[in-house]
């Protein structure tokens, strides 16, 4: 869709109708206005506008309270498309999703390194051209692009300005990529995007406060309040992974020491492991948890050591944001059965309060497609709820 199409349809009434029906379709148009206190013409001029454009659709009569059945509306999830981006540190995933996250298109490309900000931006290109052509679309049938990046990214500009585990910096990715498909671009932080997609199709209901955390090659973080990304005043917030604890500690890919990334990222895992081990430099993180699996009581001793540590960190994001819950993600937490008893554990030992140690701490049921569907959302709230 054109990005000047997508535009006219983000009035804020317009969303507020589109949300109510979303959640809580069928429904008809007598309660949209009940329950959106807005007047029964205004409701009806919008629908009947959303049906033009296609969004929403009707369905079989509903139940008489006394006069004329009334007609129920459905979101019309198929006539639109979202193009979803999962894009680094070593792969660029990419999804083809309708307005309710069923994906029906997968690619992806592995990151050859070293690379340039032009050879990247190829690569996503490419990917999103494939996803088009093997599903013959048409652009206007597609609301937008959500880009899920790695590293720090300018959300206003679209721009990813430090790819750390890429080497890269200063990426045009929104102005490239809408100059490529004149379609609208919409580009976040990899863990805020998780953050939000757990937010949209997690199943959480209406949680006040959330934050999704994603320890795999790197370690990030999400904060959602209300069902809005929380960015900070210099757009940083959730760089949990660069919380210091150990100021002699190794050096991080950010150039500090002590990193929590520096203990509990995948690498760190298997790093921690060979020295533990005395291993030539031959573990992988899955390595560590395989070994776990067949039994191996060190390597389950450490998985549970590194537990205890995403513990001490789980704890300080709780005294600090005290959210609802916390969702765990990424590769790291494949080996959720070893850490999560010591995750928990440490968190009844340290939180200040009994209400804190009572936190809901789980790990995702999205799996791997967290942040693709984080991509994808990143255009459906702007559709449904732009507030």
């Amino acid at each position: 869709m054109q990005r000047g199409t997508f535009q006219l349809m983000k009035s804020v009434n317009k969303s507020i109708i589109l949300n109510k029906i979303r959640t809580s379709e069928p429904i008809s148009r007598a309660q949209i206005a009940k329950e959106t206190s807005l007047t029964p013409p205004t409701v009806s001029s919008i629908v009947k506008e959303l049906i033009e454009q296609g969004l929403v659709r009707e369905s079989m009569l509903g139940e008489s309270s006394g006069g004329r059945k009334p007609t129920m509306l459905h979101i019309n999830s198929n006539a639109f498309y979202v193009i979803g981006v999962d894009a680094g540190p070593e792969t660029v995933d990419c999804v083809l999703t309708d307005l309710t996250g069923e994906i029906f298109h997968r690619t992806s490309s592995l990151l050859n390194k070293p690379l340039t900000n032009e050879q990247f931006l190829a690569i996503l290109k490419e990917n999103i051209h494939t996803i088009i052509e093997a599903n013959s679309i048409h652009v206007d049938k597609i609301i937008g692009i959500g880009i899920a990046m790695h590293g720090v990214v300018d959300v206003e500009s679209g721009t990813s300005l430090v790819a750390p585990n890429l080497n890269l910096r200063n990426i045009p990715i929104k102005d490239v990529l809408e100059r490529e498909f004149n379609i609208t671009i919409k580009i976040e932080n990899d863990a805020r995007a998780m953050a939000l997609g757990e937010s949209w199709f997690g199943g959480h209901g209406d949680v006040e406060s959330m934050v999704a955390v994603n320890i795999g090659r790197g370690v990030g973080a999400g904060v959602v309040i209300n069902g809005k990304l929380y960015h900070g005043a210099q757009g940083i917030a959730g760089e949990f992974g660069h919380m210091t604890l150990d100021l002699n500690g190794e050096i991080c890919e950010c150039g500090n020491r002590g990193c929590l990334q520096t203990f509990v990222s995948g690498a760190a895992i298997a790093g921690r492991a060979e020295k533990q081990v005395e291993e030539a430099g031959s573990l992988t993180g899955r390595d560590v948890f395989e070994l776990a699996q067949h039994g191996n009581p060190v390597y389950i001793d450490h998985l549970h050591e590194t537990g205890k540590i995403i513990g001490i960190g789980l704890t300080n994001l709780i005294h600090l944001i005290n959210p609802s819950k916390i969702v765990l993600g990424g590769g790291v937490m494949k080996s959720e059965k070893f850490m999560m008893p010591a995750i928990m554990e440490t968190i009844q030992q340290r939180a200040l309060t009994t209400e804190a140690k009572q936190t809901k701490v789980i790990v995702t049921e999205l799996g791997d497609d967290a942040t693709l569907l984080g991509a994808v959302s990143l255009l459906l709230i702007e559709l449904f709820d732009p507030i």
